[in-house]
Formats: structure tokens, sequence, C-alpha cells
């Protein structure tokens, strides 16, 4: 009994043991940074706040490319079956988050002055009526107010995403430089105390690698989505590119 007693007693402590090891790593990150220097929470705070600020980014860009994708889709919808550009303006209000429609705008603006100098009498919200056709000056100009236009909606679109680039680019060379300074600080503590002991140089060396884990966390996610929405906004310079030729073979069919 004594014999069972002693080994029942050896196994609760071998249990306890074991769950202590199995929460140990749950507070021992927390821990690491808690006992971290200044250098090392300086560090870890600016790759904090960069991954905030790009996931941030991320999800107003997917949100904002998504709008302007369906929007897309229902400007194209409702340009293709009108029959008066008159009526196309009317609906750009309801769909400004389209690129397209800075680029009708802009184009529908400088064929609408030509017209106007040209003949005034003239209606140029219908451009397929044949009667009294009015004549363009310089369909040029209508090309260079689209290409104008398109500059200003692809600036738009690219309009926050070199930070994800930066954050992917400095964002390990940040949790590098944290590491060799805990690195540092490591072989200090060893010359100090003159013990090269695993339990005594183990924490520094995880104090000092989080960093480098921390700067690949922040970098990891901005080099995806830094691809993936550079490839969304070539993806919507290519349909602005489509549509400024469709808009330029309507001016030239009616009216020169």
């Amino acid at each position: 009994m004594r014999t069972l007693g002693t080994l029942s007693y050896a196994l609760l402590l071998q249990a306890e043991g074991g769950a202590a090891t199995d929460s140990a790593p749950a507070t021992s990150i927390i821990g690491l940074i808690a006992r971290s220097g200044p250098v090392a929470k300086v560090v870890l705070l600016i790759l904090a706040l960069s991954s905030i600020v790009s996931w941030s980014i991320i999800l107003y860009k997917l949100w904002t490319f998504r709008r302007a994708a369906g929007q897309t889709t229902r400007f194209l919808d409702v340009f293709r079956r009108s029959s008066k550009f008159s009526e196309v303006q009317a609906v750009c209000s309801s769909l400004v988050d389209s690129p397209l429609v800075g680029l009708f705008q802009s184009g529908y603006t400088e064929l609408t002055t030509q017209l106007r100098q040209a003949t005034p009498a003239a209606d140029p919200a219908n451009p397929r009526g044949a009667a009294g056709r009015p004549t363009l000056k310089s369909l040029p100009s209508v090309d260079r107010a689209l290409l104008r236009a398109s500059v200003v909606e692809v600036n738009k679109l690219e309009r926050r995403v070199p930070f994800l680039a930066t954050t992917a680019s400095i964002a390990p060379f940040i949790g590098l430089f944290g590491t060799v300074w805990g690195i540092m600080e490591a072989f200090l503590g060893i010359s100090q105390t003159g013990s090269t002991n695993l339990a005594t140089v183990g924490p520094g060396i995880a104090q000092a690698l989080i960093a480098t884990a921390a700067g690949l966390f922040a970098a990891i996610p901005a080099v995806y989505f830094y691809n993936h929405l550079t490839q969304r906004v070539k993806i919507f310079a290519s349909e602005m590119d489509d549509f400024a030729m469709e808009f330029l073979n309507i001016a030239e069919r009616n009216f020169t």
C-alpha cells in the first residue's frame, strides 16, 4: 500500500509538472517582452504600429476596390445601353467610386466644350443624332483629357498602397536590428555573470528572436497584399484604357 501511495504521489507530481510546462508557453512570450530592454520594446512598438496601419490599409483597399468593381460593372451597363451621354451623366453621381466615372466626366466635359464652340445650337448629349451633326475641333484633345483623367484615377487607386511596400521592405530589418541588439545585451549579461549556462543565456536570446518574429509577422502580409492590390490596380487601369478607346470611337464616329 505504501508503495502504491508513493507511486500515485509521483504520478500526481509529474502531471502537475506537465500542466505547468504546457501553460508556460502561453505566458512566456508576454513575460519575455515585459522583461526586455527599452530598445527592444521600442522596436516591437514600431513593428506593432506598422502592422496595425498595414492591416487598416489592406482592409480599406479591399473594401474600396470591391465597391469600385461593382460600380464599374453597373456604369458600363448604363453607358452601353444609353443613346445619350446626358443619360450616362445623370447616373455618375451615384457611381462615384468607379474610376470610369472620372474618365467619362472628363471626356464629356471636353467634348461638350468643343461642340458648344463649334455649333452652339447642337445637342452634344445625343451623339448618335444625324440631323445637324456637330463636329469636333480636335479629337486628340479629347484623348488627352481622358489620359489625364486616367492618371488621376490610377493615383487615387494607388493611394496608401506604397506604405505596404515600405513595411514589407523595412520591417524585417527593424526586427533584425532588435535581434542584434538583444543578442548584444545577452552577451554582455554573460560577460557580467561569467556563466554560460543555458538557463542564463536562453531567455536573453529568446527575447532577441522575438523582434525578428515580429518583423516577419508585419512584413509577410504586407508583401502579399501589396502584390494583390497592385494587380487589382493594373486591372482597373486596363479597364480604363478600354473605356477610353470606346469613348473615342463613339466621339469619332458621331462628331468627326
